[in-house]
């Protein structure tokens, strides 16, 4: 076998550049949940945004899509409740293992009741 060439680097347009970080720049909206939603590194789009900011990456920008930002937030509260239910679970399964630990120590069965009999 040879040695591997050079890694294919994916290219984007520059539309799609300007419009991730326009998606990017609206309130509530964290990078990373803009990246996510694309599929690229949130490096990237942060490498972007300095771009613009630099007047490197220069275009006429789209109207934004109102829907996909809203999405974007949507995304971002459900995954939070989502961590959220997941710790209280955990917390839940944690409390009923600790009660029937407690219960199975004080139960009758556990215990020894009555006086030692004596074997004939």
């Amino acid at each position: 076998m040879g040695t591997p060439g050079p890694q294919k680097v994916p290219r984007y347009e520059l539309e799609f550049k300007l419009k991730a970080v326009q998606m990017s720049n609206q309130p509530g909206v964290l990078v990373k949940d803009v990246a996510q939603s694309l599929c690229i590194h949130p490096f990237m789009l942060s490498k972007w945004r300095k771009q613009v900011r630099d007047g490197v990456l220069k275009g006429k920008l789209a109207p934004i899509d109102v829907a996909a930002v809203g999405e974007l937030q949507r995304l971002r509260e459900l995954e939070h409740k989502y961590k959220r239910l997941q710790m209280e679970h955990d917390i839940l399964k944690k409390a009923i293992r600790f009660a029937s630990e407690l219960k199975a120590k004080s139960s009758p069965s556990s215990k020894q009741t009555g006086k030692p009999g004596r074997s004939r």
